[in-house]
């Protein structure tokens, strides 16, 4: 992990990237020696695989409708 403030930050962002997207190490922004900052690599979500809960959630039997009164709050 490396520190660094604003104005390196500006002056040498590119290089900056570049050690991030090698996966050398994350930086740390710092404005007057405190850390604001932190530039890490992007990674890419893993797409949620549908239906993993399929089965596991019941309604149960006693489970009573909202009043029609209370839905109108919905719409």
């Amino acid at each position: 992990m490396q520190f660094i403030n604003i104005y390196d930050a500006k002056t040498h962002l590119s290089q900056y990237l570049e050690k991030i997207a090698s996966d050398e190490e994350e930086i740390i922004i710092c404005k007057h020696g405190k850390p604001i900052a932190k530039l890490v690599k992007y990674e890419t979500p893993k797409k949620r695989q549908l239906g993993l809960g399929k089965g596991q959630i019941t309604i149960a039997e006693d489970f009573e409708s909202l009043p029609d009164e209370f839905m109108d709050y919905f719409s």
